[in-house]
């Protein structure tokens, strides 16, 4: 035991002074393995001090109050709750009673014990008046200074509102407005004016937009004005904050509740009772939730799989570093053997480096972690949105953390330290490396785990269903190539005859120096295959998602409709439009209106009609006509029709319908209207002022080339005649059409008509507003002056303006190529340097030989240049193939489901899957090019062009 123990301590000293004598190599492993340590040690930080205590989330909540109590809107009959008060139903079963559902609204006030002190806290929203124009923002009643709320809100600046004329606002609402402390702000069609008198925020939520007034100083006044000016009244949400004596324990909870009262009890939260004690969870279906042991299961795969594979990229990086130390420290390994010394001797001197290593790593990352976490914390509240309950260390957490920096150091080790125990005492004191062969078992195995893993990925994405046999066989196929490395890198290097001097010795280095080169060029594959993996996978996400997207407008347009009161104020709305946006050309429209004026376009108020496109019965979709019986017309077709006549024109769905809200997408407008739309037809322009239909719907023309709109005068008698499956009465106004070829993209506008042609076949017509083309996307100011603008006419307008598609995964795969960009570039640095150190003696004779100084930069430059170039072809090859399997598996899924639909006969109109396979060229172009040039230019820059004199090595 006492051997052992001062033997390690040995190994121990001298790995301490090797790693101090050489602190560029030292240091350079250290950072590898210290910046996992630092980055998982800082998540953990953040994670655990933005956890919160039950008491610090009641605190949030419910402030100093004993418990908040809720109308349960049951219309005051008994409820059964949870102990939380998040889930709640009524006590009886009204389902099986054949009872309606009770719904109404309760009298939370007689739930209240008598003494009890109680703040309420409303909730509702107005459009409030900013530098900018209208911003719809929450408005929240609340004696926030009283000591029973003191929690939920947290005052940054000046005071809470005292008068019933003033209020305070969160940050983010100041922010976004443009006012501070002490202006005045007031709401659309409301004459009051309130004075700003401090900033607070949620704790919970920083980024909230939200006023804060006196109870009864804001909503219900503002209701009562809006509601005079036509203008919709907010819906106004309340709860109680109580505070009682003895509290509210889980029997007298339950006693409120039936009262029709859910109630949310801090003594109940904080203690919580047995489940056999909760009603709510002894009905069917309101069980607690457990989280299945399969789910537990599979996080931790997750969770040791990322570990994992960062231990790996960490080994792959740092044995390299260790190999080379060993050898430049053969000497003093072979005098150690040369002394009587074991082959565990020098074994333990070689794991004691990456042991002092590891430790040194293990602190350096935790204290930089503790160091980080303290000092950015206002920033990761900011941009985690919410306050940390405090700065929680979980002691057992950092040190199992700290731990994997120790146990990765020492597997780093471990192949390096049996590679020098096993040279020769004669071999380490002359400094002859011998006959170094590259394995030939190792490339076969990895040809066989390629050839298994693409098997498995391709059974699992053709044969199968299941994700995780694609996933499983992609990384059996990855590392597979990991351990064809050394033979790759062969092959590489049969280019070097093409290639001039430096980049061939670069090369001829790589190749020669495989034990070195090889872990590098790994893992740079294994971070560039999982880039591109998940960009390829995203950028096949995006394709898919823009196909089904569907644009209201063209991108930059804008459209301005107004359909009540006849379209009074659509003049008033167009013209905001073009005084506030960069607006280029402008197309009034119009619509049909029947019965009197003022009506809506859809009918239904006393003395209004509504109009249709009449649908001609040859054009009409068998499994959608009406029966008699009214029975469903596609139980009468099998799955094989059904499936035929998925491929009629007349059953599939109209891309051009339900974006306009008039009836069936028909305008009245002129030629302009097409040039909005983008729709470069001149036969439709033609037939547009020649007062004919044009037609953008197939289905609306009938054989002779008419369309028929029927004006129904009488909507009660044509909704008895839709009941019993008769015809519609009406009167038919005929039109000759014009049928635009192809499919356009129409937004919606399934017809036009010319004002003129609508005039002379006798229709009534209104305003109905306008569409615009913009010479550029409005801004967030634009928009909030035009808000404005439009919130002086008081009615509802609907306004459009068209952002296009907006990628959910660019920020992904932008952040994803930075991350391999970064891993490439340290990869390939950390083999230039370990290159220079070991072939320093090469080096010393290209100078002897009269090499300019400039080829020492030139070859080092070319040495990273090579590692990256060869890791991120690897890699990218590697990284195709998880995706292309993934998304072969989705678009299995995908037409699994719709011939599911098209059997049942309700999926008849949709489209076919379309999941394509999408390679992300700007991101590999970014790998392939930028990347390994950028490596190698930054390593010229950082090489010294002389090396320093040595003096003659004693043997």
């Amino acid at each position: 035991m006492t051997t052992w123990f001062h033997s390690w301590r040995a190994a121990v000293r001298i790995a301490r002074r090797d790693a101090w004598r050489s602190k560029g190599r030292s240091f350079l492993v250290l950072a590898m393995i210290a910046l996992p340590i630092l980055g998982v040690s800082a998540f953990d930080l953040t994670i655990r001090s933005s956890e919160l205590s039950t008491e610090q989330q009641l605190e949030r909540s419910i402030g100093a109050a004993d418990a908040l109590f809720t109308d349960g809107h049951v219309d005051g009959v008994p409820l059964l709750q949870d102990p939380k008060g998040e889930q709640s139903t009524p006590a009886e079963d009204y389902d099986s009673a054949n009872k309606p559902w009770p719904s109404g609204s309760t009298d939370v006030g007689k739930a209240i014990p008598a003494g009890s002190t109680v703040l309420t806290d409303s909730s509702g929203s107005a459009k409030l008046t900013t530098t900018h124009g209208l911003l719809h923002t929450q408005v929240r009643e609340l004696k926030a200074a009283d000591p029973v709320a003191r929690g939920i809100m947290r005052l940054r600046e000046g005071r809470f509102p005292e008068k019933t004329d003033e209020i305070a606002a969160t940050t983010g609402f100041l922010k976004s407005s443009g006012l501070t402390v002490g202006s005045t702000l007031t709401a659309r069609g409301f004459d009051r004016t309130y004075t700003i008198t401090g900033a607070y925020e949620l704790p919970s939520d920083l980024k909230a937009e939200q006023v804060n007034a006196l109870p009864g100083a804001f909503l219900a006044v503002y209701g009562q004005a809006v509601e005079k000016a036509g203008i919709p009244k907010p819906d106004v949400s309340t709860t109680y904050l109580v505070k009682k004596a003895d509290g509210f324990t889980w029997n007298t909870v339950q006693e409120i509740n039936k009262k029709g009262v859910v109630v949310t009890s801090r003594a109940v939260v904080l203690d919580p009772p047995a489940d056999s004690e909760v009603p709510l969870y002894q009905k069917d279906g309101w069980g607690t939730y457990q989280e299945s042991a399969a789910a537990r299961a599979a996080a931790l795969a997750a969770v040791g799989t990322v570990v994992g594979l960062a231990m790996l990229e960490i080994c792959l990086l740092a044995g390299p570093a260790f190999a080379v130390g060993a050898r430049r420290s053969r000497r003093q390994l072979g005098l150690v053997g040369a002394n009587g010394g074991a082959r565990s001797h020098i074994r333990a001197i070689v794991l004691s480096g990456g042991l002092v290593i590891g430790v040194a790593s293990a602190v350096v990352g935790t204290v930089l972690a503790l160091i980080l976490t303290f000092t950015l914390r206002p920033y990761l509240e900011e941009y985690m949105g919410q306050r940390f309950g405090g700065f929680t260390v979980k002691p057992l957490e950092i040190l199992a953390i700290a731990g994997l920096a120790v146990l990765t150091g020492l597997l780093a080790a471990i192949v390096p330290a049996i590679t020098a125990s096993r040279q020769t005492v004669l071999a380490s004191l002359t400094g002859r490396r011998g006959v170094r062969r590259s394995s030939r078992v190792l490339p076969l195995v990895g040809l066989a785990a390629i050839l298994l893993g693409g098997v498995i990925a391709l059974y699992g994405s053709v044969v199968t269903d299941q994700l995780f046999i694609v996933a499983g066989g992609s990384a059996i196929a990855e590392l597979g190539v990991v351990a064809m490395t050394p033979a790759l890198v062969g092959l590489f290097g049969r280019t070097g005859r093409w290639l001039p001097l430096s980049p061939r010795l670069a090369l001829r280095d790589a190749v020669r120096n495989r034990g070195r080169t090889a872990p590098a060029v790994a893992a740079v594959l294994a971070a560039v295959a999982g880039t591109v993996a998940v960009s390829t996978y995203a950028a096949s996400r995006d394709a898919q998602d823009l196909a089904g997207y569907h644009p209201s407008l063209p991108y930059g347009a804008v459209s301005v409709l107004v359909t009540q009161e006849g379209g009074r104020d659509a003049a008033t709305a167009r013209d905001a439009v073009q005084r506030t946006l960069p607006v280029d050309v402008r197309a009034d429209v119009f619509r049909i209106s029947v019965g009197k004026p003022g009506c809506p376009p859809w009918g239904g108020s006393p003395g209004c009609g509504r109009y249709e496109v009449v649908l001609p019965p040859a054009n009409e979709c068998p499994l959608w006509r009406s029966t008699p019986d009214g029975t469903d017309p596609s139980e009468k077709f099998t799955k094989e029709q059904r499936r035929a006549l998925a491929k009629d024109w007349r059953c599939k769905s109209d891309p051009n319908s339900g974006s306009i809200s008039v009836e069936s997408g028909l305008l009245i407008a002129d030629g302009r209207l097409l040039t909005v739309l983008g729709i470069d037809d001149p036969g439709a322009a033609r037939a547009l002022a020649d007062g004919r239909f044009v037609s953008f719907s197939r289905a609306q023309v009938d054989k002779s080339g008419k369309v028929g709109v029927k004006l129904i005068t009488d909507t009660e008698a044509a909704d008895r005649a839709a009941e019993q499956r008769k015809p519609i009465p009406g009167e038919i106004k005929s039109f000759t059409a014009y049928q635009v070829p192809g499919s356009p993209a129409t937004y919606g506008v399934a017809g036009l008509i010319s004002p003129d042609a609508a005039k002379a076949a006798g229709l009534s017509t209104v305003p109905l507003g306008s569409f615009f083309t913009t010479d550029h996307l409005p801004n967030t100011e634009q928009r909030q002056k035009l808000d404005a603008e439009l919130a002086k006419i008081g009615g509802d307008v609907d306004l459009v303006v068209e952002e296009g598609f907006v990628s959910k995964n660019s920020i992904v795969l932008l952040a994803l190529t930075v991350f391999a960009g970064l891993v490439t570039i340290g990869a390939a640095g950390i083999a230039t340097g370990l290159a220079q150190a070991d072939a320093e003696a090469d080096l010393k004779t290209l100078a002897a030989v009269g090499a300019p100084p400039r080829v020492r930069r030139t070859l080092s430059g070319f040495q990273c240049g090579v590692v990256a170039a060869m890791g991120v072809i690897l890699g990218s090859a590697a990284g195709v193939l998880p995706a292309v399997g993934l998304r072969l598996t989705e678009e299995r899924q995908e037409l699994h489901f719709y011939q599911e639909a098209l059997d049942n006969g309700w999926g008849i109109s949709d489209t076919p899957p379309y999941v394509p396979v999408v390679v992300p060229w700007e991101t590999l172009a970014a790998l392939l090019v930028a990347v390994p040039l950028g490596a190698a230019l930054l390593a010229a820059l950082v090489t010294r062009s002389r090396g320093a004199l040595a003096r003659r090595a004693a043997h």
